[in-house]
């Protein structure tokens, strides 16, 4: 598990579909606090989505703390954060979506978001697909998705702490970025 620096109050979690990214997210909340908040975004709307809902909740156990909401992330976030708790919220990607298709103003809901994390009253982990890396999408509201997924993605990893990207399962640490040590022989 790649490090976080002690003082890291907020950490995004990025990663493509399949990455690791949710079950690395819940283990370091689980490293960071005994009390926890998962606050879900994802809806049900349909019969493999709800079987993916049930499986996530069933890898949380009893000691989580459950609260759905598709969209007004910010304010739940904002009444929720608490000293002592971590906030889990999965993810940004499926948020993003539920503000595409409400026809809210995506890109001011995570200037919201953003403005927010900083103020949070306890820590915070979001996790987030990056959609950048495979193919161009072939609709103009696929491409519009990667687009708004794209700028969300950097927006918030600015606003936070730390940044952790998964590929494979493993954990790359970007923001703060690893320092190395170059020694030429």
């Amino acid at each position: 598990m790649a490090t976080i620096t002690v003082g890291a109050r907020s950490v995004l979690v990025l990663g493509g579909a399949r990455s690791g990214k949710s079950a690395y997210a819940q283990r370091l909340a689980e490293a960071a606090a005994p009390a926890r908040l998962y606050l879900a975004t994802a809806e049900p709307g349909d019969a493999e989505m709800a079987d993916r809902i049930a499986r996530h909740r069933a890898t949380r156990g009893e000691s989580w703390t459950t609260r759905e909401e598709p969209l007004d992330l910010v304010e739940t976030l904002a009444a929720e954060a608490r000293p002592g708790r971590v906030v889990l919220v999965d993810c940004l990607t499926l948020w993003l979506t539920n503000l595409m298709f409400s026809g809210r103003d995506v890109e001011a809901e995570v200037g919201r978001l953003c403005e927010a994390i900083g103020a949070l009253a306890g820590p915070a982990i979001f996790v987030s697909n990056e959609v950048g890396l495979s193919l161009v999408p072939e609709t103009r509201l696929g491409r519009d998705f990667r687009d708004l997924q794209g700028r969300a993605n950097a927006t918030v990893a600015r606003a936070s702490d730390a940044v952790v990207f998964l590929a494979a399962g493993l954990p790359t640490l970007l923001k703060p970025a690893p320092q190395l040590d170059w020694r030429l022989s």
